[in-house]
């Protein structure tokens, strides 16, 4: 079986980009060591624990993987950019989240990609299925796999169709040789920094390898991942981002003439919505409206949070009144971003 053969598969169970990388252990094992090590990862203690040494070799997942076939799903939809749309009174979640969880659609991919190789393979073989929360440093193979290079923002960046994809990754016990397809992509961004410009809290930082990303300055942390309080010092800079950050990615000029997505499941259910809604919604509301959806990894009192600073940083008075009743709040960490925003309507 040739990775030609498998890329042509890929592309039949619904994948933009695929390619085939050895199951070996990554090259940058050592740069991610330093990273963790540095701090970069904030509270992220997945990235960080006994997890952190897993990632160094795939076959810690699967002891006889031989080759990763990588894959790539477009999710960019034909809906306006964050650094396009201007409307203070509503909600900016990340691109990622505006339709259903990717995992489940990456994984019923990959699982008919399985499937379809299984009934041409001349032997059984092991498999395992990877998407995102698997400990794999997936960027790494994906450049490997010849998906594209690992851009100056740290997303994986294909020259032809940017960088709005989801990776997923199937690792097998065959031995499959990657074609000249699969060589790594030179990096070319050049000397373009607009992503590093552009990034309200400054969290591409200078690296080992170029550019990498401070986690603790991240939007998308703050929104997602911290369970505490968000630092007083970048609360303005989020704006009116409550799940997520996709400025980094918006304004790289690989995107400009990105493809569109036409899978169903990631078109927009929540587009923007008001923040006054947002912030009247009770716990069960939260759930039923993000159901299936990324947002609810925020959970309802973090979600909340976001949805205070996002208020008062908008220096909209409407909004006094939806923040004087969080201001309230029982949870006593959406109570004091709630009086900080209220501060900021002043």
């Amino acid at each position: 079986m040739t990775s030609a053969e498998i890329r042509a598969r890929a592309r039949a169970c619904g994948f933009e980009l695929a390619g085939v990388a050895r199951a070996e252990p990554s090259g940058e094992r050592a740069w991610y060591r330093a990273w963790a090590a540095g701090g970069l990862a904030g509270e992220m203690r997945y990235l960080t624990d006994r997890r952190a040494e897993v990632r160094e070799d795939p076959r810690s997942l699967l002891p006889s993987a031989r080759s990763i076939v990588v894959v790539g799903k477009l999710y960019n939809s034909a809906w306006p950019r964050s650094t396009e749309f201007n409307d203070a009174a509503r909600a900016w979640i990340s691109r990622y989240a505006w339709g259903g969880d990717y995992h489940s659609v990456l994984r019923r991919g990959l699982e008919r990609l399985d499937a379809g190789l299984r009934a041409s393979a001349a032997a059984g073989y092991e498999s395992k299925i990877c998407v995102d929360t698997a400990p794999l440093l997936e960027r790494s193979y994906a450049r490997q796999a010849g998906l594209g290079w690992i851009g100056r923002n740290t997303c994986l960046i294909n020259q032809r169709s940017g960088s709005w994809f989801f990776l997923g990754e199937l690792l097998v016990s065959l031995e499959i040789e990657p074609g000249p397809e699969e060589a790594p992509p030179a990096d070319r961004c050049g000397t373009c920094r607009r992503c590093v410009e552009a990034c309200p809290t400054e969290a591409l930082v200078p690296g080992p390898l170029g550019y990498t990303l401070d986690a603790r300055l991240c939007i998308s942390y703050f929104t997602i991942e911290l369970r505490g309080a968000i630092p007083e010092a970048h609360r303005r800079a989020m704006g009116r981002h409550v799940f997520g950050c996709d400025i980094c990615q918006d304004v790289c000029p690989w995107n400009r003439r990105a493809p569109q997505t036409d899978e169903p499941e990631f078109q927009p259910r929540e587009f923007a919505p008001p923040l006054d809604r947002l912030a009247t919604l009770t716990e069960a509301e939260f759930r039923a409206l993000f159901e299936g959806t990324p947002v609810t990894r925020a959970r309802y009192s973090g979600f909340l949070r976001n949805v205070a600073l996002a208020m008062g940083t908008s220096g909209l008075e409407k909004f006094r009144t939806p923040l004087e009743a969080l201001a309230r709040s029982q949870d006593p960490l959406v109570a004091v971003h709630a009086r900080h925003a209220l501060e900021n309507l002043k």
